[in-house]
């Protein structure tokens, strides 16, 4: 199998609604997509930036969030293998630029696709028009509940939220630190480590340096409830 169709074959099996598209589609792929490596800690995209390119993640992962003029960060959402962006898509197809910043959180291997290109295919062919739409659909949820957060949940709340999200792995010991968890949830290292520390002293958690450890893991849930 030559080189490039090798490469487009981990695309197909990521992205699966593609494994019975016809030639003429797969001829598309094969003239048009490349997939290339993007290293841990590389800007994809800074607020600002024009989209040129729709990336398909194969491997890795991607934190896609905004910043406030004060400095702090909240994460919108992550992409995975088998995820791509909603704010890219949307970008091309209104000709806007990019919201927010896109970085690689891991080493990532992306299928890239010309913008152009990818606007063309789903005026032009209805399973890219389908996954497009499909993909804005699901993605605008995602954000939708970001906002319902940050809105309307104590933080609080959140905090013992993603500590449990965190943990459903079933370890005990969540690695993250304080600034983390403040730039996951668009809030100060401070307001977080005096929350932490009330439920250090309510014997929830025990604090660690780089980690927390969850001592009372239905007290944790309980105050999701509240």
């Amino acid at each position: 199998m030559p080189t490039k169709e090798k490469e487009l074959d981990s695309f197909y099996q990521t992205f699966s609604f593609l494994l019975d598209a016809d030639k003429e589609i797969k001829d598309q792929v094969l003239n048009h997509v490349t997939v290339a490596p993007i290293q841990k800690g590389n800007i994809i995209f800074n607020e600002g930036d024009e989209c040129r390119q729709m990336a398909f993640i194969l491997s890795g992962i991607v934190r896609v969030y905004k910043t406030a003029e004060s400095g702090r960060e909240i994460t919108l959402y992550r992409l995975r293998s088998g995820d791509t962006c909603i704010l890219t898509a949307s970008c091309i197809l209104s000709h806007a630029n990019f919201p927010a910043i896109a970085i690689a959180e891991e080493d990532v291997e992306a299928a890239l696709i010309p913008s152009h290109i990818f606007s063309n295919w789903i005026n032009t062919y209805e399973v890219w028009r389908n996954y497009t739409f499909n993909l804005l659909s699901h993605r605008f949820s995602e954000i939708m509940a970001v906002l319902e957060e940050v809105a309307f949940r104590r933080l609080d709340i959140r905090i013992a939220k993603l500590i449990l999200k965190l943990s459903a792995n079933k370890q005990d010991d969540v690695k993250i630190k304080h600034q983390d968890i403040a730039m996951e949830l668009g809030s100060s290292r401070e307001v977080v480590s005096r929350i932490l520390e009330q439920f250090a002293y309510e014997n929830i958690l025990v604090l660690k340096r780089g980690s927390i450890m969850i001592q009372d893991i239905d007290k944790l849930k309980s105050k999701i409830k509240q």
